[in-house]
């Protein structure tokens, strides 16, 4: 009888981000990825969430590395909040190790870990498992399908992918060998990327961007163009270089991470121009605006990002006005819409034109569409299959798009943050809630889980704050002075103070009957007085709910 293989999902099921999967023998740990997600409208004062590893932390012992499957921030982005805990080496293609050490650099963790690159096809054997890294096409380079062998068979997992034929770099999905793994030893489990899984047909080629890049320069001549992508999306900012050489103009960058990668990209030889093409965004003052063309970070209007900065007027190297066309080559990622929009509004504002995959063919996905999805399952024919990265509804459509090629109804598992798959001999069987699957949030320096925080930054944003503040006498039973009434955000000026001096009013007069009724009454007692007072007397005048804070000031 075969050693049983657990795997457990950390995160990556049931939201776009976060994705990260333990796969376990009884010694040993293996993490595939370890992602963040970014926060969205909807958790103010929130930079990003990572998955909850405190699964990992209690089997640090047992860990024998990390797989980095490609270089997104949700896949490695965690990696920094793993290693502050746990020492383990990472495991990925030059480049993806190239941004993972970054970021961990940047966090003064980099020396709690190894960093081995592996390259297309190479077998590596970490801890107890045998690893195979098979090439894929993705929206960033590097990435890597990967087959781990297990006492259990082997599990495939997709990393995200497409299939493009013609992929700017050269570097194709490499179906065969899915296929001849497929053969032989066999896929026992299939774990694949569902983000388009809801799409028909499949994507486009990245290689059919440039022309459209290359008509938009044309017909922009005499302007400067400032093109936005993801700093990461080399094959795209390749197509913009190529696209700025043909129309007769420097390339400037704008944005450190987008400084940082270029940089990268061309050290390891995955981005090709002529240093005479390039210019420090320093030095682009006096360069007439039809020969210059600017490759910024901030595609996605995130807060403090080089685009946004500049939409608003507060950047220091360029100013957006009239003579300036800036092209958004990126879709709004789910829950960016309204401030990738309202972006888009501050741009025309200052004169900009404006131009987004709204109104051209300007982007396209690095997620395979149903076709492509097909053509994976195909390939592999898995015994089990479970569908990852994605909300709900992509998990689900992925797993009904398996269910019609054929595979048996028990064999095809949809699982969430924190479910488990357990291996064995005779099959494999989902663990629901084995571990939290918890969202971890992170506030500048502080981590943690959210434990109301969220709806009270929520409700201070939407219906404002009314503080009531009353002193108190405690030997005398009575009030000093009185109470006094403030708010902000609730109401303009005008509308509140009436209110508030009315208020205060009906406030003195719960206070006096309480402590005239219990003359032993403690401060905790006054305090539910006060908010039971202020919040029925808030909510009947104006219809809100503000936060209500009642303070109590023993004095006397």
């Amino acid at each position: 009888m075969a050693e049983q293989v657990r795997v457990t999902f950390l995160g990556g099921l049931g939201d776009i981000g976060r994705n990260c999967a333990a796969i376990e023998t009884g010694e040993a740990l293996l993490l595939l990825d370890c992602g963040l997600m970014f926060a969205g409208e909807d958790r103010p004062g929130v930079e990003s969430v990572l998955p909850d590893l405190s699964y990992v932390f209690e089997r640090s012992r047992k860990v024998v590395g990390c797989i980095a499957t490609h270089g997104h921030e949700d896949h490695v982005g965690a990696l920094s909040h793993l290693l502050a805990r746990v020492r383990c080496d990472i495991y990925g293609t030059p480049f993806t190790l190239g941004l993972a050490r970054r970021r961990v650099t940047e966090s003064g963790y980099v020396d709690r870990a190894q960093f081995i690159p592996v390259a297309d096809g190479e077998r590596v054997r970490i801890g107890p498992f045998d690893c195979e890294f098979v090439p894929v096409t993705h929206s960033v380079p590097g990435g890597v399908i990967t087959a781990i062998s297990t006492p259990q068979g082997v599990l495939l997992h997709s990393c995200d992918f497409k299939l493009d034929f013609f992929p700017v770099d050269g570097r194709r999905t490499d179906l065969a060998r899915i296929g001849a793994i497929s053969q032989d030893p066999g896929v026992r489990l299939l774990l694949a990327d569902s983000t388009n899984a809801e799409q028909p047909g499949s994507s486009r080629s990245e290689s059919d961007i440039g022309p459209v890049l290359s008509r938009v320069f044309a017909a922009n001549s005499g302007r400067r163009v400032v093109a936005a992508c993801f700093a990461s999306h080399l094959h795209r900012v390749q197509q913009i270089i190529v696209a700025a050489a043909a129309d007769g103009r420097f390339v400037a960058t704008l944005g450190l991470s987008m400084k940082k990668n270029v940089s990268l990209g061309r050290e390891l030889g995955l981005l090709r121009a002529p240093d005479g093409a390039f210019v420090d965004i320093s030095e682009t003052a006096g360069i007439p605006p039809g020969e210059l063309c600017v490759i910024s970070t901030g595609s996605q209007a995130e807060e403090r990002s080089s685009l946004a900065s500049a939409a608003a007027g507060d950047s220091r190297w360029i100013q957006i006005g009239a003579d300036d066309t800036v092209v958004l080559s990126s879709n709004p990622i789910p829950g960016n819409e309204f401030r990738v929009s309202r972006m888009i509004n501050d741009l025309i504002e200052r004169g900009a034109r404006v131009v987004h995959s709204g109104e051209i063919e300007i982007h396209t996905s690095g997620h395979g569409r149903q076709d492509e999805l097909a053509a994976l399952h195909q390939a592999a024919s898995p015994e089990w299959f479970v569908p990852v990265h994605g909300e709900l509804r992509h998990l689900r459509a992925h797993a009904a798009l398996a269910r019609r090629l054929g595979m048996a109804e028990e064999r095809v598992l949809v699982a969430r943050d924190g479910d488990q798959l357990v291996l064995t001999d005779a099959g494999i069987q989902l663990a629901p809630g084995a571990c939290a699957g918890d969202h971890v949030l992170v506030h500048g320096p502080f981590t943690g889980a959210d434990r109301g925080v969220l709806d009270e930054r929520l409700t201070l944003g939407r219906q404002g704050v009314v503080v009531a503040t009353v002193a108190v006498d405690f030997k005398a039973a009575a009030m000093v002075g009185e109470p006094q009434v403030t708010s902000r955000g609730w109401l303009d000026e005008p509308d509140a103070d009436p209110l508030e001096v009315e208020i205060e009013k009906e406030l003195a007069a719960a206070v006096a009957k309480l402590l005239a009724a219990e003359p032993q009454a403690d401060a905790a007692e006054v305090r539910r007085v006060v908010r039971r007072t202020v919040g029925t007397l808030v909510a009947n005048r104006s219809q809100r709910r503000p936060t209500i804070v009642p303070l109590v000031v023993p004095a006397g």
